[in-house]
């Protein structure tokens, strides 16, 4: 069965979005592996900063549904998407990877192209996947993220885990 990678992001209503995310993913999904949570600035406009972490999963479902079932799940969270595409938001759940392999998914293809663009995917995707392989480049996420060099990387803080993540330990991440 495919490990998938997901990002999740919120900077609106923060703890309570992450949070019914989480229970959301667990409900349809089962066992999840949760990453620390990160805080991030905004990247790309001005606003709020975000709640960022990585979960995986393990799903049969093909990309595009489990694309469509992320959407749902942003919906479901008060996402409003008749925004510009950097914009504040309730929920952004992001499908990274499926499995080791390279596909589409939604339009997007994966492995997507913001695991090596931005620290707030690419840090927590090596927290929970240190030594699984980028299906592109073959290079380790833990290498990849030892080895990046973006500006953001110094607008990321790793939070110690948070007493409103209520979710985990789902096979949560230390």
């Amino acid at each position: 069965m495919p490990r998938v990678w997901i990002s999740v992001g919120s900077n609106i209503d923060r703890e309570r979005s992450v949070n019914s995310a989480l229970r959301e993913l667990h409900g349809q999904f089962g066992p999840l592996v949760v990453s620390p949570v990160y805080e991030a600035v905004a990247v790309g406009f001005d606003g709020d900063a975000f709640f960022n972490l990585v979960v995986g999963l393990d799903t049969e479902r093909p990309p595009d549904a489990l694309h469509a079932e992320l959407r749902s799940i942003e919906t479901h969270n008060g996402r409003e998407r008749n925004q510009p595409g950097m914009a504040s938001r309730t929920l952004d759940l992001g499908l990274l990877t499926y499995g080791l392999g390279v596909t589409q998914a939604g339009g997007k293809h994966l492995p997507r192209d913001e695991i090596l663009r931005y620290a707030f995917v690419l840090g927590p995707l090596a927290d929970v996947a240190p030594y699984e392989r980028h299906p592109e480049n073959s290079t380790t996420y833990l290498d990849l993220w030892a080895g990046y060099v973006g500006d953001d990387r110094g607008q990321l803080t790793r939070l110690n885990t948070p007493a409103w993540l209520i979710c985990p330990p789902i096979g949560a991440a230390t």
